[in-house]
């Protein structure tokens, strides 16, 4: 009766954790190579040593997708979310913008994303959990390999494609955002890690992060800082901020030139991954 009893407990554990991380991806727990990649000839000093450091990640899970701008109005209607900057303040902002409600929400600072993953029992990736998501196993500039990011790979400015926006190349030549999943996922299911909106994380921004804090397992350092830490390349951006390892710093709170190039997208967890 007793093990029938504890078998009983397991199943509604795994129940309560599955239904809790429904709809997201499972990132397995492991070492992977952080940083500027061996492939990479023109890495920024704060992406590490070329070739990459260990850095160990727990097991967590992440959303597929980039937080839409219809799933962030549920959160303001419910009054647990305050809106971003909308389409009427700033035309590449996606909130309240006709037939963007698919598109990545934008023009938005750290506090409201945070507070977002926060109100849906999550929070923002840490960097080194970020990364490794986009990575996907590829020890590569990207997670497809060696060859440089393109419109056929990411919404972003590749110099080349045009749209229905004159003398235009962002965003593929719509000078604006794409509806979310736009491009293939990485290996791991995840869409837009490269291209459609950068995204906060969780941590403040140092140059030496990597190999100060990640590599001997403080993922979630520096304590304080000026800046947060952005990834992933954005709609407006070229090739160099698409690749896996860029690393960008902005300041929470946000100011008007980068409203329309910030989004997010939520990390679940099964145990507090913070006290590390």
């Amino acid at each position: 009766m007793r093990q029938i009893q504890i078998i009983l407990f397991l199943n509604i554990m795994l129940m309560t954790i599955h239904s809790a991380f429904s709809g997201t991806v499972k990132i397995e727990a492991g070492f992977f190579k952080m940083g500027c990649s061996y492939d990479d000839n023109s890495c920024s000093t704060d992406e590490g040593k070329k070739g990459g450091t260990p850095v160990y990640v727990a097991e967590f899970y992440i959303d597929p997708y980039e937080i839409s701008v219809s799933e962030y109005k549920t959160c303001v209607e419910s009054g647990k979310c305050n809106p971003p900057f909308t389409f009427q303040r700033n035309k590449y902002c996606n909130y309240n913008a006709p037939g963007r409600d698919n598109h990545p929400v934008n023009c938005i600072s750290w506090p409201l994303a945070q507070n977002y993953c926060e109100v849906h029992s999550a929070r923002l990736p840490l960097e080194a959990e970020w990364e490794k998501a986009a990575r996907a196993g590829a020890n590569e500039r990207y997670p497809w390999g060696h060859i440089t990011a393109t419109c056929k790979q990411a919404i972003m400015d590749d110099g080349v494609t045009t749209g229905s926006v004159n003398d235009e190349f962002d965003g593929c030549g719509e000078d604006r955002t794409w509806a979310r999943g736009s491009r293939k996922p990485n290996q791991y299911g995840l869409y837009d890690m490269a291209g459609g909106v950068a995204e906060w994380v969780y941590n403040w921004h140092s140059e030496t992060a990597i190999a100060d804090y990640y590599s001997k397992g403080k993922l979630n350092k520096p304590d304080t800082g000026r800046l947060k830490v952005i990834r992933g390349g954005a709609w407006d951006e070229q090739a160099g901020a698409q690749t896996s390892s860029n690393r960008w710093a902005k300041i929470p709170t946000g100011h008007r030139s980068i409203y329309g190039s910030n989004g997010f997208r939520c990390v679940y967890y099964s145990k507090n991954s913070l006290n590390n």
